[in-house]
Formats: structure tokens, C-alpha cells, sequence
């Protein structure tokens, strides 16, 4: 099996299939993640859950399973094999109990995420699924009057939960000190840099949030930032949903004041971060050009 990107016509918007074996896409997840793409989810996460589903279904068809007629043990034997390296899923080569796990929890957990909302979606439109990835259990009792939307059509009736998920330990984001940040900013050479790395410390956006910023989402006077999701032609995307507005202090006005006069000049682009040395000149900037700045690549 391979995992596909899909451009659409005559749209900015692409997602992502599973072609089998024959070459046609695999109508299973096909439908499935052509619905993902439909409720915006974000094209990264349609592509990792496209390589989730593959992981499935090639498990399915190692061992003649009918992906409608799986039981919660195959399941289980799933998520062990994706704790195996590669080469001993076949259950040829003898592994050692120190050995590390391939897969980490995290992993697991998105990839038994993938495979509970593909069997959630094609229930809903009528596939006879039975019990195989969900089981139903009753609606908890809520103490406070809020009820979710549609929670009347449940009636008392059990509703579906996924059955199966690895406990993830409880980590913490790594922060930079800013001593360390003061090293980053005077390691660059160029403006717009400097102004995008400084940009990401002061506000806390995130890099997708930053590449898709226009020059009309800054605010100088009242030292205001609007963070708006938007389809970007460098397909930089926002991770939430609906806009918001961060402060920005006089330095980061200062130094996007001074980015614009000695970089950016008279080119004419709505987008803040230009690619401004190279081939793409006047483009948007890109997450690969990013990566290359910090070394990621």
C-alpha cells in the first residue's frame, strides 16, 4: 500500500489517500479521510492518520482479516506489533526484552485514534460494525445542567467510546531561557529573521501562525497582533479554529519597522515573512525554509 497526496482542482486545498495493492485508492479510508478534508481538518493531521489507516489495513491483510469482521483481540494484537521494529512483526526474528519499543505511546494512541474514527464514521452511515473497535457504555451522569449538543438523541441510550489506549506519561514543554533566546536572535544575520525568531518568543504563536501573518494583521499603534486562520499559499496553517489578537511591545514594532526598510523594500506581497535571497524571491516564506534556518533538516 501507498500513502498519496491529493491535490484538489483548481483549489489551494490538497489531502491525502491510500492506494492498495491494484493501484485504486482503498474506499474504506478514501471516504474517510475525504470527510476529514471536508471539516478542514489540518492536511499534516489527515496525512498522519492516512499513514495510520495504511498500517491497518496492510496488518488486516497480513492476516486475511475483513476489515468489517475484526474482532477487539486483532486490535490488540495490533497495537503490539506496532510496538516491534519492523522486522520482527512477521514473528520470524526473536526480540529481547530490553529492547526498545518502535512505536512510542504517543504514536499508539494517534494511530488506535485514526482506526476508532474510521469505524465511527462508517457506523454512522449504516456499515455493520458491531462492537469491533468501540463498545458502548452508558452516558455518564453529569452534576452540573450542561449537556452536550444533541445529547437528547442519546435518550439513556449507551453511546460509543473508544475501548483501547496506552496510558502516555504527563510531559512538559521544554522552555527556553532567555539567555538562550538573546543567542538565537544575535545569531542571526539577516532582519526578517531576528524579527521572526523574536515574533515567536514575545507572543507564543506558532510558526504556521507566523508564516501565514499579512502586514495588515499588525497593528503598530496599538501594539497588536490579529492571528487569523487563513488558506496560505505556502500552506502555513493556524492551529486554532478562530482568530485571536496577542500584545506586541515597541521592540518587536521596532524591529518590523527596520525589517521593512532595509530587507523587504518596494516588493510588492501581503505576506510579513518573504522568501527574500534565492529563487523563490518575493514567495511566501516556507516551514522548509525555517527548518533549514535552525538546522532541522
Amino acid at each position: 500500500m501507498l500513502v498519496q497526496r491529493v491535490l484538489m482542482p483548481a483549489s489551494p486545498l490538497e489531502s491525502w489517500t491510500v492506494l492498495g495493492d491494484a493501484g485504486g485508492a482503498v474506499e474504506p479510508i478514501e471516504r474517510y479521510l475525504a470527510y476529514l478534508t471536508d471539516i478542514e481538518r489540518s492536511p499534516n493531521t489527515v496525512k498522519a492518520y492516512a499513514h495510520d489507516l495504511k498500517d491497518w489495513f496492510v496488518f488486516l491483510g497480513q492476516r486475511g482479516l475483513d476489515w468489517r469482521e475484526v474482532r477487539l483481540e486483532d486490535l490488540g494484537e495490533f497495537v503490539a506489533g506496532l510496538r516491534l521494529p519492523p522486522a520482527g512483526r512477521d514473528g520470524r526474528v526473536a526480540l529481547l526484552p530490553s529492547a526498545e519499543h518502535h512505536c512510542g505511546v504517543t504514536t499508539v494512541n494517534r494511530k488506535l485514534s485514526a482506526v476508532s474514527g474510521l469505524y465511527v464514521f462508517h457506523a454512522r452511515h449504516g456499515v455493520d460494525l458491531g462492537d469491533l473497535v468501540t463498545e458502548l457504555q452508558p452516558v455518564r451522569a453529569r452534576r452540573t445542567g450542561w449537556k452536550p449538543f444533541l445529547y437528547h438523541l442519546a435518550g439513556g441510550e449507551p453511546e460509543r467510546r473508544r475501548t483501547i489506549k496506552l496510558k502516555s506519561p504527563r510531559t512538559h514543554p521544554t522552555i527556553l531561557t532567555a539567555a538562550q533566546v538573546q543567542a538565537i536572535l544575535d545569531s542571526c544575520t539577516r532582519l526578517r529573521d531576528r524579527f521572526l525568531f523574536a515574533l515567536l518568543w514575545e507572543t507564543g504563536i506558532r510558526i504556521g501562525e507566523a508564516l501565514g501573518l499579512r502586514h495588515e494583521d499588525l497593528a503598530a499603534a496599538e501594539g497588536e497582533l490579529a492571528v487569523i486562520p487563513r488558506v496560505n499559499d505556502n500552506r502555513a496553517r493556524a492551529k486554532s479554529a478562530s482568530p485571536r489578537t496577542v500584545p506586541v511591545g515597541p521592540e518587536i514594532v521596532r524591529l518590523y519597522a527596520d525589517y521593512l526598510h532595509v530587507e523587504y523594500g518596494d516588493l510588492d506581497s501581503d505576506y510579513m515573512f518573504v522568501n527574500l535571497w534565492g529563487g523563490s524571491y518575493g514567495h511566501p516564506l516556507t516551514y522548509a525554509a525555517v527548518y533549514d534556518l535552525v538546522g532541522l533538516r
